[in-house]
């Protein structure tokens, strides 16, 4: 098994473990908690990237991408749940693998809140955003997504979803004293215009941009021989 299946195997025991530690146990402490074990999920992914040999264009063009992921973020924000920042990120992945997929994903909501505001959710979006670029990055091969376009787009409606969900889990940990299977079912039912919205924008833009976006930044790879940070 390959250390990125590793690492990912490892993010979803953490998380998993998360969040049966916060639900059962830690319920007094649920965010703090929460947001420690989320950190230390995503740990394995910053820690390969720093091992591995990094060029300084490599960094400089992971820089631009996560910056473009964060101000379409910022740019479409009067637009609920219409992200070109998940495009980008996934794109990113589709070129250079899982691992630079993740730290884009993960740098773009950290930049763009920023802008749009910081607070307990910061993580979680970092988390989802990060896992998104990490998936693409893992399955492009498995799944042809550099091949087939109807499966790139069903892939990005997947995660419109997804990201919802992820996200969704954070509001309901916010909520302990009021956590039932009628609030779960009401928070997810209430999220679905915004994860549908989510959804078609990314299936939109992969299929509309998709193509040009990974021939040109495979042009940049070649052109500066980078290397792929996502094999498996």
């Amino acid at each position: 098994m390959g250390r990125s299946r590793i690492a990912f195997l490892l993010v979803i025991l953490l998380f998993g473990a998360g969040l049966a530690l916060t639900s059962l146990v830690l319920q007094m402490y649920y965010l703090p908690a929460s947001l420690v074990l989320l950190a230390a999920a995503m740990a394995p992914f910053f820690a390969r990237f720093e091992l591995r040999r990094v060029e300084a264009r490599e960094i400089v063009l992971l820089a631009v991408l996560a910056a473009m992921a964060a101000m379409g973020r910022v740019a479409f924000a009067p637009l609920p749940s219409v992200q070109p920042t998940s495009f980008v990120i996934i794109v990113t992945a589709l070129v250079f693998g899982g691992e630079s997929g993740f730290l884009v994903g993960a740098v773009a909501a950290l930049v763009s809140n920023l802008f749009l505001g910081q607070g307990p959710w910061t993580p979680w979006q970092m988390f989802a955003w990060g896992l998104m670029g990490a998936s693409a990055g893992w399955l492009r091969h498995p799944l042809l997504l550099l091949r087939s376009r109807i499966l790139l787009c069903l892939f990005g409606a997947v995660w419109g979803f997804l990201f919802g969900w992820i996200m969704n889990i954070w509001t309901l940990l916010t909520i302990p004293d009021a956590l039932n299977w009628a609030t779960v079912l009401l928070k997810y039912s209430a999220s679905v215009p915004f994860d549908l919205a989510h959804a078609a924008a990314n299936t939109v833009l992969l299929a509309l941009f998709a193509r040009p976006w990974v021939r040109t930044l495979t042009r940049f790879k070649v052109k500066y021989g980078l290397l792929d940070g996502g094999r498996d």
